[in-house]
C-alpha cells in the first residue's frame, strides 16, 4: 500500500516522539501563533478527488532545524458524509499522521504540533505530496465514506494568518451546537480511545456537557462517527445507573474505563478534580490545577508560555496531568468543557477558580457567572502566590469564605485532654492517610522543643492519597 514512500508507515511508529536534536523540521508547535489543520465537509463537485496543493515552500525547500507556520486544510465528500463528521476526520490526523515513521503529530485544531525527523528526511521524505499520499490512502482505507478528498498545504506565513480566523471560526461554530444540551437529556455518552498509543489507561468519555479533553469531538460528532463506523475509535457508552449526580459518576461508564483501561483506571467522576477524576493523555487543550495555598484552582492552557501564578508552567503541570493516569488536584480539559455549567461542578465549580491567562478569560467569560469575572486574576493583576491572597482578599473572591470557615474550626474544638501537647497542623493539599505517630526521637530538635519527654508527636496529613510502588522493609541493628 505504500511501496511508493520512502519510509515505512504502520501502528508500530504511533507515539514515536521526536527531540529537538533529532528534528529536521517544525510545523506549528508552541513557538508559531499561526497553525491549524481543518477539515471541511463539501459538495462532491467542490472536490477534485486526489489533488494536493501548496502554497509555500515545500518541505525540501526549508532549512534544517526550521520551525514554521502550518496549515492544513482537507476537503471531503461523500453521500455519507455530514457536517458533524467533520471534527472527527479532523481528529483521525493525530492517529494517521502518527503512523509515518519519522513522523510525530501533537495535539489538534490551533494548538498542532509536528515534527520530521532527519533520519526519515534523509530517507526521501521531503515533500508534503508524501505526506498528502499516506493521508488519502489511509482515510479512504479506514474510512470508506469519504468518497472525495482533496488537501492543501499552507507555509507561507502570510496565508496561514489570514486562513487563522476563518478556521477559529468554523471551530466555534462546531463547538457551539451542543450548547444548552444536558447530559440528564441522553441516554448514551461517548467514548474516544484515539489517544490509548500515547496513554493506554486512558479514554475520553463524551458527553453533551462535557467535550473531549483535545476539544476536537463533542458529542454530536461521537454520534455521526460511531454510526458510520461503529468499529472505530469512537464507540458508544451506555450511561447505565447514576451513582452520583454532583461529580458526574455512572455504573456503565465506569464498567467500560474498567474494561478499555484493563482494570488500571476502575472509577471515572466527570466533573471534579479530585477522588477519581477523568483521565488525560496529553493532547488536553488545557489543564485546571489546585493550588493549595489558596484551596483554589487555576487554570491554563497549552499556548500559555509564562509561569503560571504558583510558578509552574504549562510544560510542567501537563506533565503531572497526562499519561492516563488519575492524579489529584490535576484535570486536562477542553476549553468548551470551561463553558459547561458541569465544569467542576463537584468542586464548588467558578467559585474555586482563582487565577487563569487573560486570554482564556477574554475567550469565555460571556459562559462565566458575570459576578466572579472581575474576581479572577490573571497574569496581568497578579504574578505570585502572595500577590493572588492578597487579590483573592481584596475582591471578596468567594474562595476567602472558605478560608474563614476553615480559620474557625480550631475555635470549635473540644479542649486538649489532658497529659497531652496539643497537635501541630501542617496543611497539605488534597491527601487522606490513616494516622502516622513517629517516635519524639526521631524528628529534629527545634521542633521538639518544650515537649515532655516520652510524648509522642502526631503528623495528621489531611485529605491524602498517597501510592508507593514498593513498601522494604529491612532487618537493621541498633
Amino acid at each position: 500500500m505504500f511501496e511508493d514512500i520512502p519510509v515505512d508507515v504502520g501502528i508500530i511508529y504511533e507515539g514515536e516522539r521526536i527531540r529537538g536534536r533529532d528534528m529536521q523540521l517544525e510545523l506549528g508547535g508552541p513557538r508559531e501563533t499561526y497553525k491549524f489543520e481543518l477539515v471541511q465537509a463539501k459538495p462532491m463537485d467542490e472536490v477534485e478527488d486526489g489533488k494536493m496543493t501548496i502554497v509555500g515552500k515545500d518541505i525540501k525547500e526549508l532549512p534544517e532545524g526550521t520551525n514554521t507556520p502550518f496549515g492544513m486544510i482537507i476537503d471531503v465528500a461523500g453521500a455519507e458524509i455530514e457536517k458533524d463528521l467533520e471534527g472527527v476526520i479532523e481528529r483521525r490526523l493525530h492517529e494517521y499522521v502518527n503512523f509515518i515513521e519519522g513522523f510525530m503529530h501533537l495535539n489538534q485544531r490551533y494548538d498542532i504540533q509536528m515534527r520530521l525527523s532527519k533520519k526519515s528526511y534523509q530517507k526521501g521524505f521531503n515533500s508534503f505530496n508524501h505526506l498528502g499520499t499516506v493521508l488519502l490512502r489511509l482515510y479512504k482505507s479506514e474510512m470508506p465514506f469519504i468518497e472525495k478528498m482533496q488537501i492543501t498545504f499552507i507555509t507561507e506565513p502570510a496565508k496561514v494568518e489570514e486562513w487563522y480566523p476563518r478556521a477559529m471560526g468554523l471551530y466555534e461554530a462546531r463547538d457551539a451546537r451542543a450548547r444548552g444540551m444536558s447530559d440528564d437529556e441522553v441516554d448514551v455518552f461517548y467514548g474516544c480511545s484515539l489517544c490509548q498509543s500515547f496513554a493506554p489507561t486512558h479514554l475520553c468519555v463524551i458527553t453533551p456537557q462535557r467535550y473531549a479533553n483535545c476539544g476536537a469531538i463533542s458529542w454530536f460528532d461521537g454520534r455521526a462517527t460511531a454510526k458510520v463506523d461503529p468499529k472505530g475509535p469512537v464507540f458508544e457508552i451506555p450511561k447505565g445507573a447514576l451513582i452520583d449526580p454532583v461529580k458526574g459518576e455512572y455504573e456503565q461508564v465506569n464498567k467500560v474505563i474498567r474494561d478499555k483501561s484493563l482494570g488500571e483506571i476502575e472509577r471515572v467522576q466527570l466533573y471534579t478534580a479530585f477522588g477519581y477524576p477523568h483521565t488525560s493523555c496529553g493532547c488536553f487543550e488545557g489543564c485546571a490545577f489546585y493550588i493549595p495555598e489558596v484551596d483554589g484552582y487555576g487554570v491554563v492552557h497549552r499556548n500559555y508560555k509564562s509561569k503560571t501564578v504558583n510558578g509552574l508552567d504549562f510544560v510542567t503541570i501537563s506533565d503531572l496531568t497526562a499519561g492516563g493516569r488519575q492524579v489529584d488536584g490535576f484535570h486536562g480539559l477542553s476549553i468548551e468543557y470551561m463553558r459547561s455549567p458541569k465544569f467542576l461542578q463537584a468542586d464548588g465549580g467558578w467559585d474555586r477558580v482563582v487565577w487563569m491567562p487573560k486570554d482564556i478569560m477574554d475567550r469565555i467569560k460571556e459562559y462565566m457567572p458575570p459576578e466572579i469575572v472581575p474576581k479572577i486574576a490573571t497574569e496581568e493583576s497578579v504574578q505570585d502566590l502572595d500577590g493572588l491572597k492578597k487579590w483573592l482578599r481584596e475582591k471578596s473572591h468567594p474562595i476567602v469564605g472558605r478560608w474563614k470557615a476553615e480559620e474557625e474550626k480550631p475555635k470549635e474544638a473540644a479542649a486538649p485532654q489532658p497529659a497531652q501537647q496539643q497537635a501541630q497542623q501542617f496543611p497539605m493539599a488534597g491527601f487522606t492517610v490513616p494516622t502516622m505517630e513517629l517516635p519524639a526521637g526521631a524528628l529534629p530538635a527545634a521542633m521538639l522543643q518544650g515537649l515532655p519527654q516520652g510524648v509522642t508527636l502526631k503528623i495528621i496529613l489531611k485529605n491524602a492519597k498517597i501510592r508507593a510502588e514498593r513498601v522494604i522493609i529491612r532487618a537493621e541493628k541498633e
